[in-house]
């Protein structure tokens, strides 16, 4: 069992997934590395601690295999922090469609890092989230509305690193993880 792994992935869910977190901290095969960062959300007004990279291997398909489906999708959320960008966006994918709450700080998250390629996934996603009444909308909206601090600094990395890579490919206006978070902040303010 890897500890310090359970000891960073219990703050990063609601405490009522706790049972079910447990089990993927332990199935997962052990760090080289200890978790490095963090970065604080809240969801639903419970403040979560959430590990800003991971160095644990990814895990042999049996075991995925046999977890819960709310146990899967916390090992994705988990692996989305994952030192890797390939591995990054091959969790992304199997947890970008959902609005569970706790999902949405992981997808958020990623949207504030430099690697294009997994801005240009979740922009294509959440086609709808600027779309009132969508599920996308209600549940980016309320976080959101609920992380205002955590979507500024968010919108500064998004600036930095257009600034640094991606200004001679895109206006500013233009560049993916921009519109997303224009999508955010309008979803917000009428959720």
């Amino acid at each position: 069992m890897d500890t310090a792994l359970e000891t960073t992935a219990l703050p990063a869910f609601p405490a009522d997934l706790a049972t079910e977190v447990r089990p993927v901290a332990q199935a997962l095969p052990p760090a080289s590395l200890h978790p490095a960062g963090t970065f604080n959300v809240w969801v639903q007004g419970e403040h979560l601690t959430i590990p800003y990279r991971l160095y644990n291997p990814e895990p042999a398909d049996d075991v995925i295999s046999r977890l819960s489906p709310t146990q899967a999708k916390i090992l994705h959320c988990l692996y989305t922090r994952h030192h890797d960008g390939h591995v990054r966006q091959l969790h992304l994918n199997q947890i970008i469609d959902a609005t569970d709450p706790w999902i949405i700080p992981f997808v958020v998250q990623i949207i504030g890092e430099y690697v294009l390629e997994i801005v240009i996934t979740i922009k294509r996603a959440l086609t709808d989230v600027h779309q009132p009444g969508t599920a996308h909308h209600q549940a980016y909206g309320r976080f959101a509305a609920e992380n205002p601090d955590f979507l500024l600094l968010t919108s500064q990395r998004v600036a930095s690193y257009w600034d640094c890579y991606y200004r001679n490919r895109f206006p500013h206006r233009q560049y993916p993880g921009r519109i997303l978070l224009d999508s955010l902040k309008g979803a917000s303010q009428v959720s």
